[in-house]
């Protein structure tokens, strides 16, 4: 169960006891938001990506999408997010639940600065009616990502 495996897996971190289930899904920012009872902007969204062949996870703040021209001076490549299928796959989440944790081996994952804006942040725990809560410390480190990068666009005062 990938609630589980991501709960085992945050506990090398000290964050299993964050981790929280849901009656109601919150597989959509809204939903999570609501079900969490916080701002839809603290919801730290997974996005999958493909990116040379190898999935490419970016976890960033609810309120920002994805700017194309960043995404590809970042990457050098155009956004090609993963099927639900290849999701399951090669990440190990389905989507609504995809998360920066237990996840499989080779899979990159990136910060967007759209999150930095918060004290906590609250990405999903492995399934659709999940959350955990963190600092972005706290993300940081537990997602054992690769970089902070700056790649979406919607969230700053523009």
């Amino acid at each position: 169960m990938p609630v589980e495996d991501v709960r085992q897996y945050l506990q090398q971190f000290g964050l299993d006891e964050r981790v929280r289930e849901f009656e109601t899904s919150s597989a959509t920012v809204e939903l999570a938001a609501h079900a969490v009872g916080c701002e839809p902007a603290r919801i730290a969204k997974t996005l999958s990506f493909m990116v040379d062949g190898a999935p490419v996870l970016i976890v960033c703040a609810g309120d920002a999408r994805i700017d194309n021209p960043k995404y590809k001076a970042q990457f050098g490549a155009k956004a090609k997010m993963l099927t639900p299928e290849q999701a399951i796959e090669l990440v190990g989440h389905a989507v609504g639940g995809v998360c920066p944790f237990a996840v499989r081996d080779g899979v990159r994952v990136f910060l967007d600065e759209s999150l930095r804006r918060f004290d906590v942040v609250y990405p999903a725990a492995g399934s659709a009616a999940s959350a955990v809560r963190l600092t972005c410390d706290e993300l940081e480190r537990a997602s054992r990502c690769e970089a902070w990068i700056d790649v979406c666009k919607g969230w700053r005062e523009e």
